[in-house]
């Protein structure tokens, strides 16, 4: 006897192909049976008329951070909310383990600074009964929950874990790379999906210092990713900088590892719109040499809030530097130094690659003035005040942050706002839909909904990609890629993770705040549109209503910590 079946639904099975009228039999936690037009008679102890809803594998979300809060949270929310069955824990290297009980302050404020993640939360929230990656992995499989998880091995970490402080100072020396690698190799043997890291300037710890992997040269990486080469499994996942050249990733791909390799964050870049494209392009020839190689996208624009006292998208910039680590007296002199302010203007007037902020002022809006007298500037962009002054922008927007004491709420969308060339990227042979950043910068953005808004809004609105294209990219690909073997499509012997939808309606309502986190600290979210069912497992977790009650209660948690992928 099966325990579910779904009938009566259009069905999505993630290969791409057209969708099909049929339904879907469970038996525990197996889907068992794919039926076509003809009415399922098998008995069911538990069965579903979907009305002619689509049903579709559950969405696979390979870039979030959530190593924190899944010690707090099992229901990662919002992410179970949004159609997402499984997570990946870990990326660009900002893991909470291996970690000393002495390193555990400088780890939880470097995801502060580097992933906007609230410190009064990380020091209440984190249960820190773990030393080891192990040791971390088996706390999250006894605890359990909601969703899937897999984890990387984090380099920032694994550095820290070996060279103290001295991690975000210098070279390691090659005693140190041989420990850390013996960390890397134990982590893969102990269920690690892979190994990430990353390079990106973008990336900063506490007071200004780079986070520990961004201080390793290319012995370090490649001696570390070659672990991945002798255990004969795992992804390898960089965020890059512009310093880091493709073609030493593709070594470390062909030769060191022979192992995946994706290539964060590529978004799109209006003032040098070609630059990510050649980045793609690079990649799809390694590919085409016999590469497995992808680039790492987002389907949604990058549009952050945040105030000058916590500047995240102009710490990137070389010229921001004088100002990093700097706060009170000294920090507003920085701001107001017109010798500091030309050092921004010159180098945002060189077009990069690489750079989260490119001096779009008509793109960046006061959202909440920090002064009452100051309300009648609220939605207004940057450009558009400083025209009406006749400031330069750069000067209007500092003093305005100095004059209400760093307290104007300032939204930018930074990247990704040319939907014509989003739409490329979507399309292009080497991407990879990804970058939900999910559990990370809680207070500037939030794209855990990132999979219903590319089925709502770039398959449905805008039709850049068919539903059925729409669906693979969010669930066969990501699971060939990782190996994950048994999830991503609905096929009798795969995992019975489901989603419910509306074709007509699904996407991501607009952003909310809620104060949900320990410590009261806040997030944003954005509520599901157009789903009616999830199935973790073959557990119901989600309804037409949301979360159902025995989740919210944490009495259900279906999902399981993978540690087996299959070799690619």
């Amino acid at each position: 006897m099966l325990d579910l079946l779904i009938s009566n639904t259009v069905l999505y099975d993630g290969s791409g192909r057209p969708p099909a009228r049929g339904a879907v039999g469970v038996a525990g936690d197996r889907i068992v049976k794919i039926y076509g037009l003809a009415d399922p008679t098998d008995p069911a102890r538990d069965t579903l008329d979907a009305d002619g809803l689509a049903l579709m594998p559950g969405i696979i979300d390979n870039h979030t951070h959530y190593d924190a809060q899944i010690t707090w949270d099992r229901t990662l929310e919002p992410s179970c909310g949004q159609g997402v069955t499984t997570v990946i824990l870990g990326n660009c290297g900002f893991a909470i383990a291996p970690c000393r009980p002495a390193d555990r302050e400088f780890t939880m404020r470097t995801l502060t600074q580097v992933e906007g993640m609230s410190l009064a939360a990380l020091r209440e929230g984190i249960r820190w009964s773990f030393e080891t990656f192990p040791q971390y992995l088996d706390l999250l499989e006894a605890q359990g929950a909601v969703p899937n998880l897999a984890v990387f091995i984090g380099h920032s970490s694994v550095r820290t874990y070996v060279m103290g402080a001295d991690s975000v100072r210098r070279a390691a020396a090659a005693p140190e790379i041989t420990r850390m690698a013996a960390l890397v190799d134990e982590g893969l043997r102990a269920g690690a999906v892979g190994f990430a890291t990353s390079t990106s300037p973008a990336h900063n710890g506490e007071g200004g210092l780079p986070v520990p992997s961004r201080l390793a040269d290319e012995t370090e990486l490649r001696e570390l990713v070659r672990c991945l080469g002798t255990a004969g499994r795992g992804v390898f996942m960089l965020t890059k900088g512009g310093q880091t050249r493709l073609e030493f990733l593709e070594e470390l791909n062909r030769v060191a590892c022979r192992r995946p390799v994706i290539v964060a964050a590529l978004l799109h870049n209006r003032t040098n719109p070609e630059g990510v494209f050649r980045e793609l392009d690079a990649l799809q020839q390694a590919n085409a040499r016999g590469g497995t190689m992808a680039g790492a996208v987002s389907c949604c624009p990058l549009t952050m809030d945040f105030t000058m006292a916590s500047p995240y998208p102009l710490e990137g910039l070389q010229a921001w530097r004088p100002a990093l680590g700097l706060d009170g007296a000294a920090y507003r002199a920085t701001l107001a130094d017109p010798a500091f302010r030309q050092g921004l203007r010159d180098e945002l007037s060189r077009p990069a690659a690489f750079r989260l902020f490119n001096g779009e002022w008509g793109e960046v809006r006061v959202s909440a003035a920090g002064l009452p007298g100051n309300a009648d500037l609220e939605q207004s962009s940057v450009a558009e005040l400083a025209a009406r002054s006749g400031k330069d922008p750069l000067d209007l927007f500092l003093d305005l942050a100095l004059e209400e004491d760093l307290g104007t709420v300032f939204t930018a969308t930074l990247l990704n706002s040319d939907e014509e060339a989003v739409a490329r990227l979507l399309r292009h042979p080497a991407s990879l839909v990804s970058l939900s950043d999910a559990g990370a910068h809680l207070t500037f953005f939030n794209d855990a909904g990132f999979g219903l808004h590319l089925i709502g809004h770039w398959a449905r609105e805008r039709g850049a990609l068919s539903v059925a294209a729409a669906v693979r990219k969010l669930t066969a690909e990501p699971a060939a890629l990782f190996g994950l073997a048994d999830r991503g499509r609905l096929h009798p012997g795969f995992a019975a993770d489901l989603v419910l939808f509306d074709p007509t309606r699904v996407g991501r309502g607009a952003r909310q705040r809620v104060y949900d986190l320990p410590a009261g600290a806040g997030r944003l979210t954005t509520p599901a549109i157009g789903l009616h069912g999830v199935w973790v497992n073959g557990t119901r977790i989600l309804d037409e209503r949301g979360l159902v009650a025995s989740v919210r209660a944490g009495g259900t948690r279906p999902g399981r910590l993978l540690r087996d992928f299959a070799a690619q």
